[in-house]
């Protein structure tokens, strides 16, 4: 094994996924001790991080806009292993869980990941700028998948409840899939520059001088890394799910707030990539990385709860209320407001950030 490679795997990022899997496998199938539960929730939220971190140095050697795809695609594998496992063991109450946990995903990301770094970048350099054409692209996919998925259940008739039949849930996945890989295919190959950085004279940026990639080896070894991670964050959940359920419960919190526990861990790590890429005037990256990971929250989760629900115990609900269908048009209406001019200043990120603390207050206090 080469020095490199040894000092990666005794740097935190690769002690932690190592050390996690073992603590999982002492843990697996027991019932937990508070102080055992603390300690599986700190190497749970230390394994998210290692995960992005890794998914960050592959990101790196792949350059953009493959880069925000790699750690999307990662934060949302960790999504919906924890929205699945949470499912499996949560019987009726976990019925509406993938809605809330996706639609908390799509509020945190289009609202605080692009207010925050919208706010960040225009406070540090007068104005964020960014490409509109890819962002828009990017908020009407958002649009698309929200409308399809979560939205039309609501108004069906076919099945009793916000639900979809065998049928349309069958379509809404299909639908998902295919307008995701058409994102995909868009952003990194047919309209590449779409989705690059640019400077106010609306130049596309497609080099990166802050660092050298890094070596082949050292992304292979990220590669397991990764997935050692995402395993130990999946073990993990399981084992912290009824403790968490059981606190949201006990605190008299709308079963809701589970989904954006679940939203706000996966997602913390992904922020802080983001802002970092606003400081650097990389406004372009974090809202590939926001809206992104919107995007592979529902082209990805959908379809993949649409085949566990198969198997998985009770209906499965995804049509939204009425608060949060207002919401949502709140959030899609600013967002096309704030994409257009392709800049933008403090006060749009302040407006997305009011319409995320607006969800937050509404889901404790319906």
């Amino acid at each position: 094994m080469s020095a490199r490679l040894r000092a990666l795997l005794l740097h935190w990022t690769g002690a932690v996924p190592v050390l996690a899997v073992v603590l999982l496998a002492l843990s697996w199938g027991r019932s937990l001790p508070v102080a055992l539960v603390v300690l599986v929730s700190c190497f749970l939220a230390g394994s998210v991080l290692a995960a992005v971190h890794h998914a960050e140095v592959i990101a790196h050697r792949v350059g953009e806009p493959f880069g925000s795809l790699v750690l999307a695609v990662a934060v949302t594998i960790i999504e919906v292993a924890l929205i699945v496992t949470l499912m499996a063991d949560g019987g009726d109450k976990s019925t509406a869980l993938a809605r809330d946990t996706v639609f908390a995903a799509v509020m945190i990301t289009c609202n605080g990941i692009v207010g925050l770094s919208l706010l960040v970048g225009a406070l540090r350099h007068k104005v964020a700028v960014f490409n509109a054409e890819g962002t828009g692209a990017e908020l009407g996919a958002v649009a698309t998948l929200s409308g399809l998925s979560l939205v039309l259940p609501t108004f069906t008739t076919t099945t009793p409840g916000p639900r979809f039949s065998t049928t349309q849930l069958i379509f809404a996945a299909l639908a998902a899939l295919a307008l995701y890989g058409l994102f995909v295919t868009t952003q990194t190959v047919r309209h590449r520059d779409y989705f690059l950085p640019v400077t106010t004279d609306d130049e596309a940026i497609d080099t990166e001088e802050h660092a050298e990639p890094p070596s082949r080896k050292r992304a292979l070894a990220a590669v397991g890394l990764l997935a050692l991670a995402l395993v130990a964050v999946v073990g993990l959940a399981k084992a912290v799910s009824p403790t968490i359920e059981s606190g949201v419960a006990a605190a008299g919190l709308p079963s809701s707030v589970v989904g954006i526990v679940i939203a706000l861990l996966v997602l913390l790590p992904e922020t802080i990539a983001a802002v970092r890429a606003a400081k650097r005037d990389r406004v372009q990256t974090s809202l590939n990385l926001g809206l992104g990971s919107a995007m592979a929250s529902i082209g990805l989760t959908i379809p993949a709860v649409a085949a566990a629900s198969a198997w998985l115990p009770g209906p499965l609900y995804l049509g939204l209320g009425a608060t949060h269908m207002v919401l949502l048009a709140l959030t899609v209406m600013v967002g096309t407001l704030t994409v257009i001019p392709g800049r933008a200043t403090p006060l749009q990120g302040g407006m997305h950030l009011a319409l995320l603390a607006a969800y937050i207050v509404l889901a404790v206090s319906p």
